[in-house]
Formats: structure tokens, sequence, C-alpha cells
């Protein structure tokens, strides 16, 4: 029996424990209650409540606009459509990088006002006093290393991080520091494969990719990118699914076109 269909409900020792049994991980975003009910019904592991709602569900460009209030508001509609699924929030930009204490209340603030199970913050040596003052209030911290969508302005440019060695270097360690902080997992983004595969058979907790090859534990996409929802957004390790975008617009045609012809409603369609 598989360690993911034997379990009522997953938690962060489930992750280990997939990970030990050399049980791939499955994670997906998502932001609201409908599409967070189809998900966990469907039997995903992890949901991440990303602050990629900044720019699939806001429009922004970046997932810096996005403020830890509309965080909290997309965890709680996620939190009401799960039953069996862990539910991470992402914590957003501005809410942990000041200080430690800062980065405590808002993680107390997430998981108070959501009922999610864990949060993920961006960085590692950086953010290391963050993140153990988290967890030692008994907050599972996830941690995201390698492209870090929040640093943009400080990078420039989303292409492949590590790949020199100085980087790589820099990422082995902070993994390290990460694991020996206390998190449960970690998100490596936009890495090479070997780096990633390195890194993962490194570390005794699960690494979870987006865009870091198949030797991670696990993988996660953004759920508007997999399912074909936005379609702008093509880099080289998104897998589309469906193309939601396409049967969209064609049932929104057609009942733009029955609404016009006086098609709908008919007459078992009215009372």
């Amino acid at each position: 029996m598989s360690t993911h269909s034997d379990t009522k409900k997953i938690t962060t020792n489930t992750l280990q424990r997939m990970k030990e049994n050399g049980e791939k991980i499955s994670m997906i975003t998502a932001y609201d209650y409908s599409f967070a009910k189809i998900f966990d019904a469907a039997g995903i592991d992890v949901i991440l409540v990303g602050d990629s709602a900044s720019n699939v569900m806001a429009g922004h460009e970046t997932t810096l606009p996005i403020t830890l209030d509309q965080m909290i508001y997309h965890a709680s509609s996620v939190i009401r459509g799960i039953d069996r699924c862990l539910v991470i929030v992402d914590m957003p930009f501005g809410s942990y990088q000041s200080n430690s204490k800062e980065a405590l209340f808002s993680a107390v603030r997430i998981m108070k006002e959501t009922g999610a199970h864990a949060v993920k913050l961006e960085g590692g040596e950086e953010v290391l006093e963050s993140v153990k003052r988290i967890i030692s209030a008994g907050v599972p911290v996830m941690g995201h290393l390698g492209l870090t969508p929040q640093s943009i302005y400080k990078f420039g440019t989303y292409t492949v991080r590590a790949r020199e060695e100085e980087e790589a270097e820099k990422l082995r360690k902070d993994a390290k520091l990460l694991q020996e902080a206390g998190c449960f997992g970690i998100v490596l983004e936009k890495i090479p494969a070997s780096l990633a595969k390195e890194v993962s058979e490194s570390l005794v907790i699960p690494t979870i990719s987006i865009g870091a090859g198949k030797y991670c534990d696990g993988q996660v996409l953004v759920m508007h990118d997999m399912l074909g929802i936005t379609t702008e957004f093509k880099p080289r390790f998104l897998r589309q699914y469906l193309n939601l975008q396409k049967i969209i617009t064609k049932a929104v045609k057609q009942y733009i076109g029955d609404v016009k012809a006086k098609d709908f409603p008919n007459d078992q369609e009215q009372y």
C-alpha cells in the first residue's frame, strides 16, 4: 500500500515517510474554495497557496504586491475546500524579511486566521533567524531556494539559478542550514537537475521541484499554467495538461450565441 493512498490526512510527517519510501509527492497551487475542493478530491498530496496569486489572480507583473491580508483571504478559502491534503501558505514579500519578530507575527496570523498547516518562505542563510523563530513557536516551515521570485529585482531575470559553482555552493549550504533549522521540506526552483539531485540526496527532508528536474522528491506546478488557464507563460519545465482557455472561450461564445439567438433559456429552463 502506498503512503499516499493509505493516509487519511496528509501531514508533514507523511511527506517525510514518502521520501523515505521513494514515493513522489504531488503538489499544486490553489487560491480558492472551488478548485481546492476539486484538487483535494482528486487526491493531491499538497496544496500550496502561492504568492503567485499576485500574478494569476490579481494580474500583477511580480509576486511582490500581494499583502499578508490577501494571502490570508486566499488561504482561508482553500482550507474550507479540503479534507485530506496538506495546505502550505506562502509568506508574502515584506512579511518576514525585516526581522524575526515580524516574521513570527506574520506566520502566527496565517496559522490562526486561515487554519492552514504550514508556511513557506524564500531564502537561505539571510532568513535563518526568522525560520528558527517561526519553527520554535510550533509552526512548520518549508524553505524555498534557487530562483526566488520575491527577489526578482535583485536578480533582474527569471533565468535558471545556480549554474555557476559559487551560487551552487551557497545553495548546498543553505539547504543544509534550512534542514538543521527544522524545515520539513524545501522547494527548489529553476536550478540544474544535477544540482537538485545532489541536494535532494544529501538531505533527510523532502525536496519539491518546480523546474528543478525529476530527481527531487516531489513536483509542484501553478494550477493556471498546468490547466492552460493562462497560456502566455511557457517555460521548458511546464507540462500543460489541458487548454482550459480554449475550452472556456468556446463555452462562453456558445452561451453568448444562445442568448443572442433567444435560444437560452428554453421552455424547460424557466418556471
